[in-house]
């Protein structure tokens, strides 16, 4: 970025396609992608939306940041209750968890992390309710086949095939894909970055 107009370059700390798609939606393109190395592993009793507002702190904290860069991270996790609903490790942990969404009110919970070229992290928790329809066995075994659950929080891409088992939306809906967009925008607007 031009140092002339003293506008921070974005480094985004995620490797998710996703994320990224859902930045150009706001007409954002960091000037580079960083893989953070945090353990993602919940602690005891650890609250969901304490959770992801850890891991989205941790992320962002763990990016190297040179002084005229923005990090923005992200993390994102599907909750029934108190339970941490995290990538399905297989075939029979998707099911298990479809069984667990079935019919029932959850939260997604992400947590965002900006830090600013002040170095201060500011970070954000944005929670959305979403209700599935009773799944029988066969719109469960429908869902695990086409594989779109697999390696997303919660066992289910709403983007996808899963958006037909909503019955219920509170929220932001970009928050369950993986990045709430108000709060981002909001978040690189106040470090920084310029937005329309």
């Amino acid at each position: 970025m031009s140092s002339a107009a003293n506008i921070p370059a974005l480094v985004l700390a995620s490797t998710s396609p996703r994320r990224r798609e859902l930045l150009a939606r706001i007409g954002v393109i960091p000037a580079r992608i960083a893989s953070p190395d945090i353990d993602e592993t919940p602690l005891k009793a650890e609250l969901p939306r304490d959770y992801v507002a850890r891991l989205a702190r941790g992320k962002a904290l763990a990016v190297e940041r040179a002084a005229d860069e923005v990090v923005l991270a992200g993390d994102t996790t599907v909750a029934v209750g108190r339970r941490i609903l995290e990538k399905p490790t297989g075939e029979a942990d998707l099911r298990r968890m479809l069984g667990l969404l079935s019919g029932r009110r959850h939260h997604v919970y992400s947590g965002l992390c900006v830090v600013g070229t002040d170095g201060k992290p500011r970070v954000r928790v944005v929670d959305t309710v979403v209700a599935f329809k009773v799944l029988s066995a066969a719109e469960i075994d429908w869902y695990v086949e086409c594989g779109e659950g697999m390696g997303k929080a919660g066992g289910y891409a709403i983007q996808g095939r899963a958006e037909t088992f909503v019955r219920f939306l509170s929220g932001s809906h970009s928050n369950v894909v993986g990045l709430p967009l108000f709060e981002t925008r909001t978040l690189l607007t106040s470090a920084g970055i310029p937005l329309g």
